[in-house]
């Protein structure tokens, strides 16, 4: 590290508070995933049917990938805090913004959906892109904490929104709510910086290990577009986020149906995968750090593979439950990988551009994995044959980790510099 990085290192806050004020911002913007307990309040008030309401949901999730490319690259010119603090404003004026909507599902939509998606992908890649910087001993880890902020934002705000509404109504729980947001964001984001160029922590180096799965240099977006290994990334990431939301997207019905058990105890069930969700960000992300990141998405892959072929002829609502909520483990475990995987094979410095337009894998998962289940189970009856096609998607794709390395970053000099042969 050059001098001038080491007066920089020596004089900034400690690089753990900086991953602090990353978790609240993901704890906040993840709240969106508290969704469904307005449902049915905005149905009964309004008079709404269930899919005009949860196609809010579906719209700020589609957006929030785009806008976190966009994100991605205006970060390369403003930086961190800008971007963030932005991303604040823009989510808590759109969630709050939602307290019009009486009457007016357009108006929800345009709020709570497209201002409210807008302000999330900004704010989500900020924590991702920017923590990945500081800790290049602890890639895996940090983003699998980052990004399991933002998945256990609804467990923080479920309880605290449905008694705003018992109090309330849903109207004023989005104002309130959209105030708070704006100022948890804008808060934290006021804290993200950019660690000096070459930044390493003191005394580490990378292992032999680290260093064979690591591009020896920092690609541009239009460098990394132009590899294979971009392409195959954000087919990995798609095929998890699809497995992984079409589980959640019907988890209740699909436990009533296939174990028989009520409608309350399948509630439950939601709960837990919900756990299950942040808690693989985690878990995933630090197993990557210490076996590689193609290891844990093969295990992955292969895991859910065998847990889709055995879903439907489970009956024991336990043993279900344990089978969604390992599957959601992995679900977790996607998002969180994702970002350190890509910084491997890309490099930190344009990390957020390159991640920030892999998330749209999200984007089109999160309507792809729910349609799929849904339309196969009406068209056929029963959960099982959809079960069985992602299962056997799943078994066939483990073949992308298995085959990716990363990408070559230079010509071998020993072959440019051989005499012609012939």
């Amino acid at each position: 590290m050059s001098e001038r990085a080491e007066t920089f290192a020596a004089n900034v806050p400690n690089r753990w508070r900086i991953a602090a004020a990353g978790v609240v911002m993901q704890l906040a913007l993840g709240a969106v995933y508290a969704w469904s307990v307005s449902r049915e309040p905005l149905v009964k008030s309004f008079g709404w049917s269930i899919s005009q309401v949860t196609l809010t949901f579906s719209i700020s999730i589609f957006v929030l990938g785009f806008a976190a490319f966009l994100g991605g690259l205006w970060m390369r010119r403003a930086g961190p805090r800008v971007v963030g603090m932005t991303a604040g404003v823009v989510y808590g004026i759109g969630v709050a913004a939602a307290s019009l909507s009486a009457n007016k599902l357009w108006v929800l939509y345009l709020s709570y959906g497209l201002l409210g998606g807008i302000g999330l992908g900004l704010g989500y890649i900020v924590p991702v892109a920017t923590l990945v910087k500081w800790f290049p001993d602890k890639r895996g880890l940090i983003t699998g904490l980052a990004v399991a902020g933002f998945g256990a934002g609804a467990l923080v705000t479920a309880p605290v929104a449905t008694r705003l509404i018992q109090s309330f109504g849903p109207l004023t729980t989005f104002a309130v709510l959209g105030i708070t947001y704006l100022v948890l964001v804008v808060g934290a984001a006021s804290m993200m910086s950019n660690p000096p160029e070459g930044y390493r922590p003191p005394g580490w180096e990378p292992s032999a290990a680290q260093q064979a799965q690591r591009a020896k240099r920092d690609f541009s977006l239009s460098e990394a577009l132009r590899t294979w290994q971009w392409y195959a990334l954000w087919a990995v990431l798609f095929l998890n986020v699809s497995a992984g939301i079409a589980i959640l997207s019907q988890a209740a019905p699909m436990a009533q149906e296939i174990t028989g058990v009520s409608a309350l105890a399948a509630a439950g069930l939601v709960g837990i995968i919900s756990i299950a969700n942040g808690a693989g960000r985690i878990l995933w992300s630090w197993l990557s750090d210490a076996i590689g990141r193609r290891q844990v998405f093969l295990i992955m892959y292969l895991l859910q593979a065998v847990i889709f072929f055995l879903l439907p002829q489970t009956r024991s609502f336990s043993v279900f439950t344990l089978l969604c909520a390992v599957v959601l483990l992995c679900y977790g475990g996607g998002f969180g990988t994702m970002p350190a995987f890509a910084t491997d094979y890309f490099g930190p410095k344009e990390v957020g551009s390159i991640y920030g337009l892999m998330l749209t894998a999200w984007s089109f998962a999160g309507v792809f994995g729910p349609l799929l289940i849904a339309r196969v189970r009406e068209a056929t009856g029963s959960y099982t044959n959809a079960l069985y096609i992602l299962g056997a998607t799943l078994l066939v794709a483990s073949l992308l980790p298995f085959a990716l390395r990363p990408p070559r970053t230079e010509v071998d000099e020993s072959l440019k510099a051989a005499p012609a042969r012939g």
